[in-house]
């Protein structure tokens, strides 16, 4: 899919911000709604704090959101250290329906989708059925001569020398076109050479998980990762969603184009160009629960976590960051971060995760970028430095 990072002049943008992320948290004077409990639902406790005039680091966020969010851009943003929530808004109204963005307003989270797939991968090692060393030829049938020296491992980081994309996200592929079209297209280079972003690579991945779990893509994930994290609003088609929760996007032109729904699916979610590297649906309310299993073992124990966040391979570009398994990893002022972005071309977000002491910034729009009025996009370093300089320090 095309996200900011999943295409070559976008990549270079995307590596330059990474160098100074961590996301943002929205404030837009009174096109404010905060949720006042993010929900506890995982044994985490001290999570009502959001907007507290008495926390000084959720005073300090707001009142820095409300100087740098374009005012009218849409959004939601959730920032927390460690298990406990610092703030969490929702930014501008619906540019259609006129309504609130709110902490459980469902997006979709693009290219952040990998690090899903990337866990489930991990997951599937834990339970004994693949090692990331495993070729690819271990799990899929029919991999021609050229392909056979590419290994699971490769897939997660992007070395396996596979094409960016087969076609657009929203043409109708099915999982053995996506296979079979993968393995006709010529290496970019030979596996294990170079970081060479795939989108293609992380579908690959989502077949893998089927054939190694014995279920479908989803399923295996809403099992094995969201439901012991206490994910209830992130999947394809699986999460008994509000309908009206579900944000319209919009382009630059403010012309709504739709809910993800509302484009070409299969009955059981996006199409295979999409399945796995992008796509997924999810609120900032469970990307804060997702953040909380990621601190403990609920989902993943700690050297299972740990192949998460390894800095496998530079990223290149002289972004001076590495990529783990579905995240980039870089040093921010002398401390770790793991951070992923995702968008298309008219929503855009970022995820961003302190690993030293549990720092999370996420935010995401529906309305990335307004012609004449608002880019978020070019935003990112700003606000992503910004929100953890104030969680950071005062937290």
């Amino acid at each position: 899919m095309t996200t900011y990072g999943d295409i070559p002049a976008r990549r270079i943008l995307a590596a330059l911000l990474g160098l100074l992320v961590l996301a943002g948290l929205a404030a837009c004077g009174t096109d404010r709604d905060r949720d006042r409990d993010v929900g506890d639902d995982g044994g985490f406790a001290g999570v009502r704090t959001q907007g507290r005039a008495d926390d000084p680091a959720a005073r300090a966020v707001e009142e820095y959101l409300d100087e740098v969010w374009p005012e009218g851009a849409p959004g939601t943003v959730v920032a927390a250290r460690g298990a406990a929530s610092v703030t969490c808004s929702g930014r501008g109204p619906d540019p259609g329906a006129g309504t609130r963005a709110r902490c459980d307003t469902v997006y979709d989270i693009a290219s952040m989708t990998k690090q899903f797939t990337a866990a489930a991968v991990v997951k599937l090692q834990t339970e004994g059925r693949l090692r990331v060393s495993d070729p690819l030829s271990r799990h899929l049938d029919g991999v021609p001569a050229d392909k056979r020296g590419i290994t699971l491992h490769h897939l997660l980081t992007h070395t396996a020398g596979l094409p960016e994309s087969l076609g657009d996200d929203y043409d109708p592929v099915s999982r053995a076109e996506l296979v079979s079209g993968a393995f006709a297209a010529p290496l970019r280079s030979p596996p294990g050479e170079r970081h060479a972003y795939s989108n293609t690579g992380y579908s690959l991945l989502a077949a893998v998980v089927e054939e190694a779990s014995g279920a479908d893509y989803e399923s295996y994930l809403a099992d094995r990762l969201f439901g012991p994290a206490g994910m209830t609003g992130t999947g394809y088609v699986l999460p008994a969603w509000d309908a009206s929760r579900i944000a319209v996007e919009y382009d630059r032109r403010g012309r709504p184009q739709g809910t993800p729904l509302d484009h070409p699916w299969a009955g059981d979610g996006p199409y295979w160009n999409l399945r796995g590297n992008g796509g997924m649906l999810s609120t900032a309310r469970d990307m804060l629960r997702w953040h909380r299993a990621l601190l403990g073992d609920r989902v993943l124990g700690g050297q299972a976590r740990k192949l998460l966040f390894e800095r496998y391979v530079p990223e290149g570009g002289g972004a001076g960051s590495f990529y783990g398994y579905g995240w980039s990893l870089l040093d921010l002022d002398g401390a770790p971060v793991a951070t992923h972005d995702g968008g298309n071309e008219w929503s855009s977000g970022r995820v961003a995760r302190f690993l030293d002491d549990g720092t999370l910034v996420f935010w995401i729009s529906n309305a990335a970028t307004r012609a004449g009025e608002w880019d978020l996009p070019a935003l990112d370093r700003e606000l992503t430095t910004g929100i953890a300089e104030r969680v950071r320090e005062r937290a």
